[in-house]
């Protein structure tokens, strides 16, 4: 069952992170390496293949990985040095897919439909894994499949540094034995009631009545079904660097204070990151842009490590304004824009080596969320009374004097 006219590649950067830091470090192969908060309270962003065989994982508390194997080097890990990589990765992806979609830090979707009449679909994927592996020196792996959950599914089983194609008559013989754990979207929770049930295997759940998931489990029941089916119809979504989140703002008389434009660029800031949190994205490029009474407008951006933590994003905005203007001429617009999106708030989140500043990002997300965003803002962005006064004050004056 299934679309088997398209052909979808997954792509996943093994254990991506250990293997960057490998690169600047040959001492560290074939060592357990754990990367991620480095003290008691931290987690484990990632560990390499040597520190798994231990019981280590991701998103472990990096105090209980340190019991588990007291032999690991413990890294904090370089945000910009991850990002650099995985974007050499996606600049050789964009030069030889026809659509690819960056899905994370470390792995992409391609749809290469179409390109066996010219190469094999194996031989083309072959070539473009082995491009990625001399110019970048990561090992990846790669799963091949009419769409994305059995390519993604392949590509786990690939692993590590390996390739493997699923073609349409053999989806159901590849998925029937393996765990459901293995289908995306099925979290502890799911395992945990699916097995309850007696459904351990993906070939028990493609055989369970559709209508019993669902109710047990409402909509994502029925996705998961068709998933153990080998059913997938999502696309393949076209990944640019112009996906962005941004906000603007038009003043209604221009402005030359710079200590109230850098309050207001502040809260955009702290708008558009929190966006960014809810869409559970990382941006990789700021843009600021103003534009002066005389409507002429200028923007400068840069490309910064993946990231959607105000305090990172605002040190970023506000070297830009500082850049940008630098004349005394008053301002009628200011803008700031965030682009170069990809999912993963989670990998981010573990980077902190102390759990409060992700405590308090959730916790001030939540007031947000629940009461509206006007409800949480940084002191700094906010005026306070006497210069709300003053500002009335020097708005009436002006007034006066017409």
């Amino acid at each position: 069952m299934g679309d088997n006219k398209r052909t979808i590649i997954h792509l996943d950067l093994d254990s991506f992170f250990v293997s960057v830091e490998r690169l600047q470090d040959r001492n560290l192969i074939g060592k357990p390496v754990l990367i991620g908060g480095t003290s008691d309270r931290g987690v484990v962003a990632s560990c390499s293949y040597e520190a798994r065989r231990y019981g280590v994982h991701s998103a472990m508390p990096m105090k209980m990985a340190r019991k588990l194997c007291t032999d690991a080097i413990i890294i904090s890990g370089s945000m910009n040095q991850y990002s650099k990589y995985s974007k050499l990765v996606t600049d050789i992806v964009a030069e030889e897919a026809p659509i690819y979609e960056k899905a994370s830090i470390d792995e992409h979707y391609l749809d290469i439909t179409g390109i066996d009449r010219y190469f094999g679909n194996l031989k083309w994927a072959t070539a473009l894994r082995q491009r990625i592996i001399n110019e970048t020196g990561l090992p990846i792996s790669f799963g091949i499949s009419a769409n994305k959950t059995i390519s993604k599914i392949a590509t786990g089983e690939a692993k590590p540094n390996g390739l493997l194609q699923v073609l349409p008559h053999q989806v159901q013989t590849f998925l029937n034995p393996l765990s459901i754990r293995k289908i995306p979207m099925i979290g502890e929770k799911s395992y945990q009631l699916l097995s309850s049930m007696g459904i351990s295997t993906i070939e028990s759940l493609s055989q369970t009545p559709p209508e019993i998931l669902e109710r047990v489990m409402g909509k994502a029941g029925i996705i998961i079904w068709k998933k153990a089916n080998g059913i997938d119809l999502s696309p393949v979504k076209p990944y640019s660097e112009r996906k962005s989140v941004s906000t603007e703002k038009t003043f209604e008389t221009d402005i030359t204070d710079v200590i109230g434009l850098r309050q207001k660029l502040i809260t955009m800031v702290e708008k558009v990151a929190f966006q960014l949190r809810k869409k559970q994205k990382l941006a990789s490029v700021i843009t600021v842009k103003i534009r002066y009474s005389n409507f002429v407008s200028h923007t400068l951006q840069k490309n910064i490590s993946y990231t959607a933590f105000d305090h990172l994003l605002l040190q970023e905005a506000l070297n830009l304004f500082d850049r940008l203007y630098k004349r005394s001429i008053p301002l009628r617009l200011i803008g700031v824009k965030v682009s170069g999106l990809i999912s993963g708030s989670q990998q981010l989140n573990m980077f902190e080596d102390t759990p409060e500043m992700t405590s308090l990002y959730q916790a001030m997300d939540k007031v947000r969320i629940r009461f509206g965003e006007k409800y949480v803002k940084r002191a700094v962005g906010i005026k306070t009374a006497n210069e709300q006064q003053e500002n009335e004050n020097q708005i009436l004056h002006l007034k006066g004097d017409k």
